[in-house]
């Protein structure tokens, strides 16, 4: 056998095996599965609490209102941002730190994950890291994948820049055009309990024109039933996940 066969038949064997090896975090993304065996990665926390998260700004035109709905309700919740809408927008990002909310990234973009090799994962997320980090003076801690898929680059680059990985246990699918306050309360009612993360979006950067007026509809109902079954609602680093200091 020459070498360049050598070659050619090594490549493919390991080629297909890199590749598993890359999408094998895929496998979080299934809700039940994550909550069940991945606690820490799904975001369960203390069970007489819960942690209110938002994905996807800053938005000037519409992350000003969730920041007005929380501070009525004396809430503090956790927003994970995409670098370049940070950049865009460093006054709203100075708003929610002042706000007492906590700050973790989405991304420079929101783009899949499973399409990046190590380098460009890597650079993505510091690009992100250091913006946020510029802007509030504080490095997040906290990161959240485009769509909630993880790959095995994601997870090295996480840890290189010591960010650790959040996803959640229930969602308000706000992001859809049809969506609606009822629809978007009834699906996170449906899937919340004690301990576990909601996900939501003050931004409609990455969805239907205007989604997110469902979520900010939603919201107060949402943390009505939180109070009616004896939940806290807050933020990561109050939830347990992380100590962050």
């Amino acid at each position: 056998m020459t070498a360049a066969r050598l070659l050619r038949t090594a490549a493919a064997v390991a080629l297909p095996a890199l590749a598993a090896a890359h999408a094998a975090p895929v496998v979080s993304t299934f809700g039940p599965l994550r909550n069940r065996v991945m606690p820490g990665l799904a975001g369960r926390g203390r069970p007489d609490r819960v942690a209110l998260t938002f994905d996807d700004g800053p938005d000037p035109l519409s992350t000003p209102f969730f920041l007005r709905a929380l501070d009525e309700r004396k809430v503090r919740a956790t927003f994970f941002l995409l670098g370049r809408e940070a950049r865009r927008s460093p006054g709203v990002v100075r708003d929610i730190a002042a706000a007492g909310h906590e700050i973790g990234i989405h991304g420079w973009l929101h783009r899949p994950l499973l399409l990046r090799g190590p380098r460009a994962t890597y650079d993505d997320f510091a690009r992100a890291r250091d913006t946020v980090g510029e802007i509030t003076g504080r490095p997040p801690r906290l990161f959240r994948p485009p769509y909630g898929v993880m790959s095995t680059a994601a997870h090295l680059a996480a840890r290189r820049l010591d960010l650790t990985p959040v996803l959640w246990t229930c969602w308000g699918e706000d992001w859809r055009a049809r969506a609606t306050p009822e629809s978007v309360h009834r699906t996170v009612a449906r899937d919340l309990h004690g301990g576990g993360t909601i996900l939501l979006h003050d931004s409609d950067c990455t969805s239907a024109p205007g989604a997110w007026r469902s979520a900010l509809g939603a919201l107060p109902r949402i943390l009505d039933t939180c109070a009616e079954r004896n939940l806290s609602v807050g933020r990561l680093c109050d939830h347990g996940v992380r100590q962050l200091t």
